[in-house]
């Protein structure tokens, strides 16, 4: 099976493309045409294509909604044209949820975007889906590894030296990214549609980061704040079908263990 990915230099392009070797990296689609995403799908033969590539930080979103219109919904409805029957496979973000009133864990039919890029996300998933039926949309949590070259939950914990804060009243899963690369064999089989996408949990972001304080063995100070949002998703859709993920404090256990491992 030959497999297409695209933002290999990204965060998590950068690790599917680490774990699938003979995958090939597609070449920076920021400035890309319908022609040319065409001809970069064709000349790959590729039976599945994941795309990776994004523009995900919501405050340049904001400021720039044509930039984010344009990498986060035009860019992946060239790959759906170019697709044809190939197996295609999107991310997506769990921020779709962002502005949702309802009580969580969500389920994907309960969706309202707060933002640019989640609204960008949101019409991403539904105009695929329209062109492709079969393609699978992964709307993803907020990932972390210890090996990153941004800022992310993990390493933000880790590091901290003085204090940290979450609220008690925020709920959300955050995804050890290694589990994300070892479920893609998985997702590829998925039937088309849209999945929730990452470790679930029954604690909030405040309660998650107490435990790991503790497990980390840090004297920081943990401030209880007030919540902006809730993103907390219900992953069983995907579960049914093998996405397998830890517990949001198992996961960060084993990317500790992981990270012990690869400080030595």
């Amino acid at each position: 099976m030959r497999i297409l990915i695209t933002g290999t230099t990204g965060f998590v392009g950068h690790k599917l493309k680490a774990s699938y070797k003979d995958a090939i990296a597609a070449p920076s689609l920021r400035n890309a045409t319908q022609d040319m995403i065409k001809k970069i799908v064709e000349e790959s033969e590729a039976d599945v294509v994941i795309h990776t590539a994004a523009i995900s930080d919501i405050g340049t979103c904001q400021k720039d909604p044509q930039s984010s219109y344009f990498a986060n919904v035009q860019i992946p409805l060239y790959l759906a044209a170019a697709c044809k029957d190939r197996k295609l496979i999107c991310f997506s973000s769990d921020q779709v949820y962002s502005a949702c009133k309802e009580e969580g864990p969500y389920i994907e039919d309960v969706v309202k975007p707060g933002n640019i890029y989640a609204e960008h996300k949101l019409e991403m998933e539904e105009r695929v889906l329209e062109l492709i039926p079969s393609a699978v949309m992964l709307r993803a949590e907020w990932m972390y590894d210890y090996v990153s070259p941004k800022p992310n939950y993990f390493l933000n914990v880790l590091h901290a030296s003085q204090q940290v804060s979450f609220s008690s009243r925020q709920f959300r899963g955050v995804t050890y990214l290694k589990e994300v690369v070892e479920n893609m064999d998985h997702v590829m089989t998925l039937p088309g549609g849209t999945y929730n996408f990452g470790s679930e949990t029954t604690h909030s972001m405040y309660e998650i980061t107490e435990q790991f304080l503790q497990l980390l063995g840090k004297d920081v100070q943990l401030q209880d704040v007030l919540p902006r949002h809730n993103l907390w998703m219900n992953c069983e859709k995907a579960r049914k079908y093998g996405v397998e993920f830890s517990e949001v404090s198992d996961g960060l256990k084993r990317c500790l263990n992981d990270y012990k491992t690869v400080d030595k």
